[in-house]
């Protein structure tokens, strides 16, 4: 349904402009908050980026813990939840691990999820406050996390002040957004007070119109203030494809992809060490052509996360492995991010039927594949969830007690529910549960720097249900052997023509979904060309498992 929206008189405008003039100039100044290595992990391994040897947790804030009982999740909440995420003890494991944080918007916005921005240099109200996010970004460094934000650079809230002061023909905001006197032909666009505006996603978030110098300026400072200003590691832009348009090219523009360069220009020159992370909603092709090192240093690989899903929910490899086969071509060597679900899609457990080992599964693939990961929240204690998007975005499960320990008061969103069987107290204290096994393969993948930045390999299996691959560095083989399917692989034969090999091998165990089976487990003979051939795996594999072994010289 569209929004009616009344013409705006001489004194409004003034007010709206006197407050973009001088309002946003005049914000506060938080100093910069030194970011801490990562505990425990070496940065920057073999010379590959510190995000390689990270693996990032998203956040809705609304949804994550209430610290103060109006039923919102808030930055407090977050942060005394830190230590769940991590505790910033190397030594310990009953935290989860993670090294990085990816919020979902966290300033001032008209609908509850912040996608339609109304004030890019503030906190959400309901979130708290600029001092509350610095205190959140200087706990989360304590621990060695670093935290990226949720830029939302394509659009703004309808109610934004620019676009409201733009509906006036005469206003110098007028070409802050995409107008057009008559209505143009195709989607997208809506009907205002004096013309036609462009929103590509909804008429409550018109387009931003990034071909006037003004608009460019503007957005770079918005970067530059989170950057410099209060601290952030990096951002997470949203709807990146679609950011600079060429009339009716609303996607993958050719003034996008400058757009981007310039913009990373930017903000690397501010900060060397920021991530720039990017949302594009497509295939993989489209994808890759995002990170030919001058625009995005990461996006995310849809194709990637479907196939996951795909090949674990049927039992069968052929579309994982034609996708990272692919995927492993496009990309350069680990530089995309990795995911199973995010907060607009269908959780992961529900996605897998609501499978213990299923989604033990995926998750397995998840943290020993390349890639740089990322854990939607809840994920690791099978929270399900289908849309519409409110249901996919519920509160956080964090005990069997009255609104799942998320609230003392009424929660924003109703809890699912499962909540008295599925939460973290309960999950903590089940050595067999799904967060147990998530902190296992974050650990593994914390110890081994080949399956952080080693180079990937497929393997060859005699079973449809079969996947297994090498990852290696120059230090370091690991074998990752999976039976996808509900049925015992009792005899599962192994070939990989070329590899990296050398010499008598030895095996050691580095990690099982399965009940632990007895028995040395005898390596491949390495061939001349350093694989293997016909490798016998001589263990059975049991149904929906996953074994992770270290091939080490003999002796």
């Amino acid at each position: 349904m569209k929004t009616s929206r009344r013409s705006l008189n001489r004194a409004v405008i003034l007010g709206l402009l006197i407050f973009l003039h001088s309002g946003l100039s005049a914000c506060a100044a938080p100093k910069p908050v030194e970011v801490k290595p990562v505990l425990g992990l070496p940065q920057g391994t073999d010379s590959f980026p510190w995000w390689n040897d990270s693996i990032f947790y998203e956040v809705f804030v609304r949804s994550f813990y209430d610290s103060d009982g109006d039923g919102i999740g808030d930055l407090k909440g977050l942060i005394e939840k830190l230590d769940y995420l991590n505790d910033g003890d190397p030594h310990t494991n009953s935290d989860l691990g993670v090294s990085g944080l990816w919020l979902m918007p966290v300033h001032p916005a008209s609908s509850y999820h912040g996608y339609d921005v109304t004030d890019y240099f503030q906190i959400n109200p309901d979130y708290g406050t600029i001092e509350d996010f610095q205190r959140l970004l200087q706990e989360a460094h304590r621990r060695g996390m670093r935290v990226l934000i949720d830029l939302v650079l394509n659009h703004t809230s309808s109610q934004h002040p620019w676009f409201i002061a733009s509906q006036e023909p005469n206003s110098p905001y007028r070409d802050w957004y995409v107008w057009s006197e008559t209505e143009p032909r195709g989607s997208g666009w809506y009907a205002g007070d004096h013309g036609y505006y462009l929103g590509i996603f909804d008429d409550g978030m018109p387009d931003l119109n990034y071909r006037n110098p003004a608009v460019d300026a503007q957005m770079l400072d918005v970067a530059r203030f989170w950057l410099e200003e209060v601290g952030v590691d990096g951002f997470r832009l949203d709807a990146a494809k679609h950011i600079v348009e060429e009339g009716t090219i609303l996607s993958h523009s050719a003034s996008n992809h400058a757009w981007l360069a310039h913009f990373r220009s930017y903000v690397v020159n501010l900060k060397p060490e920021m991530l720039i992370l990017g949302e594009v909603w497509d295939n993989s092709v489209a994808v890759s052509q995002y990170l030919n090192g001058d625009e995005l240093h990461l996006a995310f690989d849809f194709d990637l996360a479907q196939a996951i899903l795909s090949s674990v929910r049927v039992g069968s490899a052929e579309a994982l492995e034609r996708i990272l086969a692919r995927d492993l071509k496009l990309f350069p060597t680990g530089q995309f991010a990795s995911f199973l679900s995010n907060h607009d899609q269908d959780r992961t457990m529900l996605v897998v039927g609501d499978d213990l080992a299923k989604a033990r599964l995926a998750a397995g693939l998840l943290l020993t594949l390349p890639g740089v990961p990322f854990l939607y929240y809840g994920e690791e204690i099978g929270m399900v969830g289908k849309k519409p998007d409110e249901w996919i975005r519920t509160p956080m499960q964090w005990s069997s007690g009255a609104n799942a320990g998320f609230t003392a008061g009424v929660p924003w969103e109703m809890v699912n529910p499962d909540y008295p069987q599925k939460n973290v107290e309960a999950q903590l204290a089940d050595n067999n549960s799904l967060l147990s096994a998530y902190r296992a393969l974050i650990r593994l993948r914390q110890r081994h720097a080949a399956l952080r930045v080693g180079e990937t390999l497929l393997v060859q299996t005699s079973d449809p249900a079969g996947f297994a691959f090498l990852r290696f560095t120059p230090d370091e083989v690991v074998l990752v052997v999976i039976n996808l399917g509900k049925q015992a692989l009792p005899d599962v034969r192994l070939d990989l023509s070329e590899g990296p090999l050398l010499g008598k091998l030895r095996v050691a165990r580095l990690y099982s979904s399965a009940a632990q089976q007895r028995g040395t487990i005898r390596p491949p003979q390495v061939n001349s060309s350093g694989g293997f051939d016909e490798y016998r795996f001589p263990l059975e594999l049991p149904g929906n498992s996953i074994f992770v072994l270290q091939l080490l010289p003999e002796g």
